[in-house]
């Protein structure tokens, strides 16, 4: 799994808890979703080589993804196993299209596998939102199931998994 980064304009590092401001500032302006300041402290106590942020050369945070592990039924055997959940991944606008959110993806999933030992990856993303839905299928997630109302202005969102 190679993490693009040919331009090194950015790098890619665990989040610090001195991150926190930037990272809530980076989810409300990216996401309708927001979480509360503790919800993030939560999953980097859990998970914090699977909590990773973008830094940009001019040193702004500009992205983070954060990762948790579900136990349960497999999305692609009758079986039960560890799963790595891709709770919340954003960049900020004026840092898109530089492959900083492909790399911060898999940079997560490669520290679920190695780090958590997941077996598989999930992710819900909203049906609307087609150029996350290309980046997962691109790196081998599928439609699992469409989730209605999942999201809280009702928009639905699909169930994405990838088998490792």
């Amino acid at each position: 799994m190679q993490i693009p980064n040919s331009d090194k304009s950015y790098q890619i590092r665990q989040f610090r808890e001195s991150d926190l401001d930037t990272v809530i500032k980076i989810n409300r302006a990216c996401l309708p979703e927001n979480y509360p300041s503790f919800f993030f402290l939560s999953i980097f106590y859990k998970y914090p080589k699977s909590f990773l942020v973008a830094v940009h050369n001019d040193n702004t945070i500009c992205g983070y993804c954060m990762w948790r592990v579900e136990k349960g039924l497999s999305n692609f055997a009758l079986r039960w196993t560890k799963k790595g959940h891709l709770v919340s991944i954003a960049v900020l606008e004026a840092y898109r299209r530089q492959g900083i959110g492909e790399a911060l993806l898999l940079k997560g999933m490669q520290s679920m596998k190695e780090d958590y030992g997941a077996s598989e990856f999930i992710l819900e993303v909203r049906i609307s939102n087609s150029s996350a839905i290309a980046l997962y299928e691109k790196h081998g997630f599928q439609k699992i199931k469409t989730l209605s109302g999942y999201y809280r202005d009702g928009e639905n969102a699909y169930l994405m998994a990838k088998r490792i």
